[in-house]
């Protein structure tokens, strides 16, 4: 999973529950795969966890396999899966076997229909796993609370919980292999209170909801396109090899720069960065500062797609142009589509590379430098 300083040796699994059959959502597919702004719901799920190193296990329902390998197409291709139970704790006890032999130190359990997860509530239940066995992001009840006799009821002794709910693998293991086979807990949570484990609390979302009802689908905000461009250029210097789109071609030189200099990667970047007015790569990864120097520049692509990924952000496609006398560009197009398309997690067929030249003219026409412009569209609920 991410690797941040507090977690750099941590290895972190997820399990995400999908096996139900959505019936109060109404008629119609299982809501984990029904349409959410041209999307499968659970490929929205999916994508909070793509940045994320560590496995990921669903729980899925035995007739949902197809649906299922849809919803994974372009995400992440080790995904497992295990057939759920006829009851949530039943297909979290079946995950949780199943990530047994990777021996995680920490597992996140998250609805399947909850798309809007962001990374600042995955961070917040990891930084609450320092000082607990069990967290829980949860939000206050600001409405008044009675009872169906119309006795109040004391709203700030209430928090209104949701998933990620996070865990030390090794507790919530046994915690699940102590309880019967027919038990029905309304959550993990209170599975780790039945064993006596440290619950926390942490800030919750309010825009991490559940889609439960049909009204919840038609609630939810149309998607806008957004659309933005990159450019970027670098000197061509001695050397035997260059970086291109994130493949390593032996040209006979090489580019200058302060990371790996590759122009194709540098001007995407620039381009996503731009669909969410988050500024350029100047701005997140200085050139002033050391720690980027040589840098391989898959860690920035990556980095902008984290920040759309954060914003609900789908990333629809992606064109970049080369410009430049030499490499020759064609035998090696696909070998960069494929990359780039692995880099953002999206299908080959929404990536573009192409490569023009200036007819000899000006400074690139010279053979000096290698150029790259890009354009990017994004589709963001806000």
């Amino acid at each position: 999973m991410h690797n941040n300083s507090s977690q750099k040796s941590t290895q972190i699994a997820v399990i995400i529950v999908a096996a139900g059959r959505g019936r109060r959502a109404g008629a119609g597919l299982p809501k984990q795969y029904r349409d959410l702004n041209g999307q499968m719901v659970l490929s929205r799920t999916l994508k909070c966890f793509a940045g994320y190193d560590g496995p990921i296990v669903a729980a899925i329902h035995r007739d949902d396999r197809l649906l299922f390998e849809q919803a994974c197409v372009g995400i992440k291709s080790d995904i497992q899966y295990v057939i759920g139970g006829k009851t949530r704790t039943a297909s979290v006890k079946a995950a949780l076997a199943a990530l047994r032999p990777h021996a995680p130190d920490i597992v996140l359990i998250h609805d399947g229909a909850r798309p809007f997860l962001r990374s600042q509530t995955i961070e917040a239940v990891l930084n609450g796993l320092h000082d607990h066995t069990a967290v829980v992001p949860a939000l206050p009840i600001v409405d008044a609370v009675k009872t169906l006799d119309g006795t109040s009821v004391n709203r700030d002794d209430l928090r209104r919980v949701q998933t990620p709910q996070g865990f030390h693998f090794s507790k919530i293991m046994q915690a699940y292999e102590k309880i019967g086979n027919n038990a029905d807990f309304a959550d993990d949570i209170e599975v780790a209170k039945n064993a006596g484990l440290s619950i926390g609390f942490c800030q919750g979302d309010q825009e991490n909801i559940k889609l439960t009802w049909e009204e919840d689908f038609m609630t939810v905000p149309p998607m806008i396109s957004r659309v933005g461009s990159g450019y970027d250029v670098h000197k061509i210097c001695p050397g035997s090899s260059l970086f291109l789109c994130g493949v390593q071609i032996d040209a006979g030189f090489s580019l200058l720069g302060h990371s790996d200099a590759d122009v194709g990667l540098h001007a995407l970047t620039d381009a996503l960065l731009a669909t969410i007015a988050a500024g350029d790569i100047g701005d997140h990864f200085p050139p002033s500062d050391p720690k980027w120097k040589g840098e391989n520049s898959t860690v920035f692509l990556r980095h902008a797609a984290q920040l759309i990924a954060d914003q609900g952000a789908i990333i629809d496609h992606v064109d970049i142009t080369l410009i430049c006398e030499q490499p020759k560009i064609k035998p090696h197009r696909d070998e960069m589509r494929a990359r780039i398309a692995e880099i953002l997690n999206i299908k080959l067929a929404n990536v573009s590379v192409k490569a023009t030249t200036t007819e000899g003219l000006g400074s690139l026409g010279r053979g000096e430098g290698i150029a790259a412009q890009a354009i990017a569209s994004v589709r963001s609920p806000r």
